[in-house]
């Protein structure tokens, strides 16, 4: 199934400073890169945007290149679960915002990435995982939880996929603003 504006939520996770810096550098621009691109399709379509925090006191919080272009009241949530789906504010926006597509980014990959998509997919959402807009400091983990992730039913993705899924036409009154964030 495809990413529709009406039924995607955009979840953030865990793109911090002090886990961000961990990254390799080319990956960690491009990973913020990617989302600020989602972030801002969703903001001008109309797709709510949570954002989530692990441990902000000992990981800092979340990256400065990202906060500034987030949409105005993103919500942010802090946990220590690796799972956005077993933290209870988090569940309760899920909840709240009523829809059933998680187009799910961040860092990192094979712990929060994984173990939020798993969960919330057997909690009966449709995931996506936006593979140019996750990260792990390991290429080899990322690579795993993708394929783990994979075998388990859920869509990986990537940035244009969905931002053109969202779009749905060439005549959609956005396109032209929007695709000019992928060139």
């Amino acid at each position: 199934m495809k990413a529709q504006t009406a039924d995607s939520v955009l979840v953030v996770v865990d793109i911090q400073q002090k886990l961000a810096t961990a990254m390799p550098k080319g990956v960690r621009d491009r990973v913020i890169e990617q989302v600020n691109i989602l972030s801002t399709a969703a903001d001008v379509l109309g797709v709510p945007v949570l954002v989530t925090e692990q441990y902000p006191k000992g990981l800092g919080v979340t990256e400065p290149a990202l906060a500034e272009k987030l949409p105005v009241g993103t919500q942010i949530i802090e946990k220590t679960a690796f799972s956005c789906a077993d933290v209870a504010p988090f569940k309760q926006a899920l909840a709240k915002v009523k829809r059933k597509q998680i187009i799910l980014t961040g860092m990192e990959t094979h712990i929060c990435i994984l173990q939020t998509a798993l969960d919330l997919q057997n909690q009966g959402y449709q995931v996506y995982v936006v593979e140019d807009a996750v990260s792990s400091r390991m290429k080899g983990n990322q690579y795993n939880a993708l394929h783990r992730m994979r075998l388990a039913g859920v869509s990986i993705s990537n940035v244009e996929s969905v931002l053109f899924e969202w779009l749905g036409d060439a005549l959609h009154p956005d396109f032209k603003t929007l695709a000019k964030l992928i060139v």
